[in-house]
């Protein structure tokens, strides 16, 4: 998103705050239905807000995000871990827009009881989020949305490492397959895989030993890769990175493969929650870097997996949905800390927790300020299904 869009984005934002819309509900002005007063006496129920694609192109893993919430919270409620109050989560579709994810957290800003929000997965729709909270004072915790412009200032949040961050821990893998040249193929409309694209792949290249021959984005509305797919097979690279989300990996894995590459390929999580399935045989080698995989088997991991599969038996649970556990209790234990449910008493809550860190479903949770970091794994698809290649 240009700076002028994300700009008047947030005019608009700050424009529907301020309008006096609702009596008594107005962000500029006080309210009679505040969560909790100075007293540090906690309400009997603690509102919060998820604001994510369910539907849209990011919606396999804003769903998923929503379904780790629900377990975490249900914990949290029966466990009475802030003992007689209860977490009350409500959910919000933005539909894979940016003003309708900007629309529907003034909505969630004006409404005093609303003590913290859970922000978009999706980047576009995060840096627009990002400045309205942070002006208007509500504490906010992203997931997955892994870019520039999403923590920004005290009351911005976020319990996912920025893939830049854990991406490098293909490093090895790359220098396994004595790769020495890569073409790439990129959501050039994703602020977080257009940083991997054009800042953190060739400072891996850097330190690596291989050269970025070609780079070639695309738009949202990109349904059919052949034409940036054989403009980076030209220069004949040694490895190709596909960095697209969600439905877009298996139709690129097809043509990459129909082209008559058959080389190693290098992706992101938005190939994981199964995406790559429809691919087939031909998804085979693609190979990711992601901050949790269940099939790491840590003791945290598997009580997780099991509280996870006890609410939604069947299913494998995603890292979107272990984010977003994790997301939960971090803001729960500030909470805790703080024993109000003030939004800034929660914002301070936050720091507390985030300066000692703790163990969360992810493993052992460390922050740098207001963000998450974590080493990371390294899945591959087989074909089948994933395969853990470093844990």
């Amino acid at each position: 998103m240009n700076g002028y869009r994300r700009s008047r984005l947030v005019r608009v934002a700050t424009a529907m705050l301020c309008a006096g819309a609702v009596a008594g509900l107005s962000a500029c002005g006080s309210s009679s239905n505040e969560a909790s007063t100075s007293s540090g006496v906690l309400p009997a129920e603690l509102k919060v807000v998820s604001i994510n694609p369910e539907t849209g192109p990011a919606a396999f893993a804003g769903l998923a995000a929503n379904k780790g919430y629900e377990v975490a919270i249900e914990e949290i409620n029966a466990q009475k871990f802030l003992g007689a109050t209860k977490i009350v989560l409500t959910t919000e579709d933005t539909a894979g827009n940016a003003q309708t994810a900007a629309s529907k957290l003034a909505s969630a800003v004006a409404d005093k009881g609303v003590t913290a929000v859970f922000g978009s997965v999706s980047s576009n729709e995060a840096v627009a989020l990002a400045p309205i909270a942070e002006k208007s004072k509500l504490p906010i915790v992203f997931t997955q949305a892994g870019s520039e412009g999403v923590v920004i200032g005290d009351y911005t949040y976020r319990a996912t490492p920025p893939m830049s961050s854990y991406y490098p821990k293909l490093t090895d893998w790359v220098k396994s397959q004595n790769i020495k040249s890569i073409g790439v193929v990129y959501a050039a409309w994703s602020p977080t895989l257009k940083e991997i694209a054009e800042q953190t792949i060739p400072a891996m290249g850097a330190d690596s030993g291989f050269q970025v021959l070609s780079s070639i984005g695309t738009q949202m509305t990109t349904q059919d890769f052949t034409a940036p797919i054989s403009q980076v097979l030209s220069s004949k690279p040694d490895a190709v990175a596909l960095l697209l989300v969600g439905a877009s990996n298996p139709t690129a894995m097809k043509q990459l493969r129909q082209a008559g590459y058959s080389g190693p390929v290098l992706g992101n999580s938005g190939a994981s929650a199964g995406n790559l399935k429809p691919a087939g045989p031909d998804g085979a080698g693609m190979v990711w870097p992601v901050d949790y995989s269940a099939l790491n088997k840590t003791e945290p991991s598997e009580k997780f997996v099991a509280a996870y599969q006890k609410k939604f038996p069947g299913e494998t649970p995603l890292n979107y949905s272990a984010e977003a556990y994790d997301a939960a209790w971090w803001l729960a234990r500030a909470v805790k800390e703080a024993s109000n449910a003030d939004r800034t008493a929660i914002q301070q809550g936050l720091d507390k927790v985030a300066a000692t860190g703790f163990t969360g479903a992810m493993g052992e949770l460390k922050f740098e300020g207001n963000d998450l970091r974590l080493p990371g794994v390294v899945v591959q698809w087989d074909g089948t299904k994933e395969v853990l290649i470093t844990p």
